[in-house]
């Protein structure tokens, strides 16, 4: 019986392990990098407070709003997208690239896009907390930083936009709870009574269509 040793070959296998390793890892991330560096965060909150204001929590189901979500999602990174493949993943897969330069030219489309959506004073936040120097380009703001305050701006965009949703159907059901309370209706809960009016206020102003044309237009 003999015993042999794996020569070069077989450091080539373990550093294609170790690559695997690495892609299957970057995977698995990949949801978490939809959520945060993407425009899913606000188009999804806006249609989940839009939900609750109408009154109906389960219509439309989940599976609808997040298809919906995820569709307008790629509607608004389209461009961003687009600019990825033909800057970086076309020129790696065409051998132009290496990996570290393909991956720095992916990150730059995203990364402006992030740093026109960002709030200058979440930015500082990251910074302070992190005890980073003040950068003097935008190309110097790290991404670990960027992420975040990317994230926590856009639930505060989401958060204005939903308020300002939120705000006719609250006038709806104060109206329509003060109307019952001067009937002497008090058993009657304002919500059997206040949700058609709702739902007729929402389809009338063709809701949908406005919701869409907003959140769209608030990446612009």
């Amino acid at each position: 019986m003999n015993i042999q040793l794996a020569g070069p070959e077989g450091g080539m296998n373990v550093a294609t392990g170790v690559q695997l390793m690495v892609l299957l890892t970057a995977l698995s991330l990949a949801p978490a990098a939809l959520i945060t560096m993407t425009a899913f965060t606000r188009i999804i909150i806006v249609l989940s407070l839009v939900r609750s204001a109408i009154g109906l929590p389960q219509l439309p189901p989940n599976q609808v709003l997040l298809g919906l979500t995820l569709f307008l999602t790629i509607f608004v990174m389209a461009p961003v997208w687009n600019t990825v493949n033909d800057q970086a993943l076309q020129p790696y897969l065409a051998g132009n690239l290496s990996e570290d330069s393909a991956l720095n030219a992916a990150q730059a489309p995203v990364r402006e896009f992030m740093m026109e959506q960002v709030r200058e004073k979440d930015l500082g936040l990251f910074i302070s907390l992190g005890h980073l120097s003040q950068p003097n380009t935008p190309d110097d703001v790290p991404t670990h930083v960027l992420i975040p305050a990317f994230a926590m701006s856009e639930l505060k965009s989401a958060f204005q936009m939903g308020f300002a949703i939120f705000l006719p159907f609250l006038i709806i059901d104060v109206v329509i709870s003060s109307i019952l309370m001067s009937m002497g209706m008090l058993m009657l809960p304002p919500v059997v009574i206040s949700l058609p009016f709702k739902l007729l206020l929402f389809v009338m102003v063709d809701g949908w269509f406005l919701l869409a044309q907003g959140l769209v237009s608030s990446f612009n």
